[in-house]
Order: C-alpha cells, then structure tokens, then sequence
C-alpha cells in the first residue's frame, strides 16, 4: 500500500486523469439499487433498510453474504446473478448525477482524460451508463479485475488504461468501499457529500469548477 501524506488543501493543478465511480456520483441510480435490495431482502427475511444501509458501493455477493453468511457459494453466485440481472433491466429513473455533464465538458476542454471505474459488472455498467447519457471510453467493471473494491486493483487498472501513474490520478467517489479502494492505489480521492476524503465535494460541478480555476 502506498503512503500518503496527511490530507491538506487539495491542489488540483498536478492532477493529469480522473477515476470516476459510476453509481452515486456519476450517475444517480440510488432509486434502482435500492428497489433492487429491497426485493432481495425481502425474499430471504433480513431488514430491507439495513441492506440498502450498506449496499451502496460493495459488491452484490459481498452484501449478501454479510446478511445470509449461511448461504453457500453456489447460492450466491445464482443469486448475484439473477439481481444483476434485474438490476440490468432497472434502467428507467436512472439519470446522470449532478454537474456530470458539465464536468465531463470540462474535462474535454482541458484535456483531462477520465475512466469510470465500478463494482457493477460490464453489462449493467453500460445499462446505466446509457441511461443516463454517458458512453466512457475507458470502463473498468468488476469483470476486469479479481477482486472489486474495497480492493485497490481497478483503479489501479483504471490508471493504467489511461496511461497516467495513480499518483497523478483523482478518484471521485461517494462510499467508504470506494475511499478505501481509491487510497489503497495510491491516489487522492474526492468525495461527494462526506468528510472523510482528501477533498469534500458537494455535487460534481464543484469539481469542474476547482479544476477550470486550476487550468487558467
């Protein structure tokens, strides 16, 4: 694990690629996940809000066995299928987050190339993703890498694809799965809505503003 230094003032001008967590910050798609939870929840006898609690950010098998450890890995694995399944086909009211658009325009201006790095698997990353009006270039799932998050691998993979060291990188991210991946690299990670990130963001147009101030 890489180092780094206690969080200050953070300085974007040295950051050359952005690594962008797709579900709850650059698409809103709280409103699918959690329908999606709350269905499995129900069917197996555990708390419906004490899974959505938790769910944002981590892997669907993950959160399965943290409520139904008495399940066995075949079990898991059908079921994770079948809810990304569903997950899959729950694209309606899933809109781009807000400022996405205008910092993916910003990023294009300055030449700031980006990637989506997430814990969904490829094909409900691009169900998203499509929904809410974005084609990424550069797409990191879960099907690319052994372990997801909270292990560090895809985004060092993301850094790779874009060919900028992870150092030079910023992640954006709004889960603690997702901060611990994201410092586990060895980048700074910005995070939406909370305080526990090398830089606080209240919605994604904040960021393209700080990175428009850093460029001129």
């Amino acid at each position: 694990m890489v180092v780094l230094p206690a969080p200050g003032p953070l300085d974007l001008a040295p950051v050359r690629a952005l690594l962008l967590d797709m579900d709850g910050t650059l698409v809103d798609s709280h409103r699918s996940v959690e329908r999606s939870w709350r269905i499995w929840a129900e069917r197996y006898g555990v708390d419906p809000e004490a899974v959505v609690a938790v769910c944002h950010g981590a892997t669907g098998d993950e959160t399965m066995r943290r409520f139904r450890p008495d399940l066995d890995d075949e079990t898991i694995a059908a079921e994770n299928a079948a809810h990304l399944a569903q997950e899959t086909g729950d694209v309606s009211d899933v809109v781009a987050a807000a400022g996405a658009v205008d910092l993916l325009e910003t990023c294009a201006r300055f030449d700031v190339p980006w990637a989506v790095v997430t814990n969904a698997d490829t094909p409900l990353a691009r169900a998203r993703l499509g929904a809410a009006g974005f084609d990424p270039v550069h797409l990191v799932s879960v099907d690319d890498v052994e372990v997801g998050k909270p292990d560090p691998a895809s985004y060092r993979l993301g850094a790779e694809r874009l060919g900028v060291p992870i150092e030079d990188c910023l992640v954006v991210e709004d889960s603690g799965t997702g901060l611990a991946a994201g410092r586990a690299a060895g980048a700074r990670v910005a995070m939406l809505h909370r305080d526990d990130g090398d830089l606080r963001l209240n919605d994604l147009a904040e960021l393209a503003r700080m990175l428009e101030e850093a460029r001129s």
